[in-house]
């Protein structure tokens, strides 16, 4: 589902709410999780499911390609669990 698609869902439920409006929520929700992943915080949406970011080492790595030995530095990854109630609905 694209971004304007849920703007454009949430304003057909919000009728008293402009489109500008609803775009800027889900503009600060979306900026507030990634903020709170920056500092290391989970974030847990009862119901849905949990993220949470997750570490991966730094390491040499081969291209297939030339079979040169390159080395990766550290990266994060999102980790998401599925929420009880999510997988129920989707498993019935």
């Amino acid at each position: 589902m694209l971004k304007s698609e849920i703007v454009d869902t949430l304003q057909n439920k919000y009728n008293n709410l402009r489109h500008e409006d609803l775009e800027n929520i889900f503009d600060i929700f979306i900026k507030k999780i990634v903020n709170s992943l920056n500092n290391g915080n989970n974030i847990e949406i009862r119901g849905f499911g949990t993220i949470s970011k997750k570490l991966n080492k730094e390491k040499y790595v081969r291209n297939p390609k030339t079979n040169q030995k390159l080395f990766k530095e550290q990266t994060y990854k999102l980790h998401f669990k599925i929420g009880k109630t999510l997988h129920n609905r989707l498993n019935p």
